[in-house]
């Protein structure tokens, strides 16, 4: 099928209220533009300087989400117009980005990604580490950031009951943080996204609470 009717599809199938990050990494910017004109709007790539020149070339309506692991030293490249940053593991990171979104005269949104697969190849912190940072004295001293919300990869794996009770746990504990039930600094209003789920399982996380899938292979065809 061709990315229009792979989008018409997935988007037939989305719960009310979840949004479609379409997973546009390695892809060119021609088939970001057949999904574009099918009203899709919303891109997630991996990779800074990818995604820098595709920001250049591309309509400006366009929101771009950084979904992959970001070093530090990378985030200068798409401070000036990411949406949203989906992969912050660690407080210097977010210094890093607070840094940058400030030179740009911008508030950056961000989610924290938290480790909930049984994989060591995946990034994230736990939930204690997520609560230290939050209540850390370095956190109230980034004006340009605002957490937004909690992302979460759930282990690759066939057993879908691993799958869904990763995204429960997660589910949980982004609601333990938005009502007050850990106490942390948050301004619980701008608190609202859940990104879990992917091409393989997005159906599973949106059961669990999920109201942001990221789906790419689904829609592009597999990673070139």
């Amino acid at each position: 099928m061709s990315i229009a009717q792979n989008l018409s599809e997935i988007k037939s199938n989305l719960s009310e209220g979840v949004e479609l990050v379409a997973v546009s990494k390695t892809k060119p910017s021609s088939a970001i533009k057949e999904a574009y004109a099918t009203g899709q709007r919303i891109f997630g790539e991996n990779r800074p300087q990818e995604m820098q020149g595709k920001a250049e070339e591309l309509p400006k309506d366009i929101q771009w989400h950084m979904i992959g692991h970001l070093q530090s030293k990378k985030t200068k490249y798409i401070a000036p117009f990411v949406s949203l940053i989906h992969s912050v593991d660690k407080l210097s990171l977010l210094e890093e980005i607070n840094k940058r979104a400030a030179q740009n005269d911008r508030i950056i949104d961000v989610l924290l990604q938290v480790f909930i697969a049984k994989e060591e190849s995946k990034f994230g912190m736990d939930e204690d580490e997520v609560i230290e940072l939050l209540n850390s004295e370095a956190f109230k001293t980034l004006p340009n950031i605002r957490v937004v919300g909690l992302m979460g990869m759930a282990t690759n794996t066939d057993n879908e009951e691993v799958v869904r009770q990763e995204f429960k746990r997660l589910k949980s504990f982004f609601d333990s943080i938005k009502n007050s039930s850990v106490s942390t600094p948050l301004n619980f209003t701008d608190f609202t996204v859940l990104s879990m789920g992917m091409s393989g399982d997005f159906k599973i996380a949106m059961e669990e609470g999920s109201n942001m899938v990221r789906i790419g292979s689904s829609i592009f065809g597999s990673r070139n």
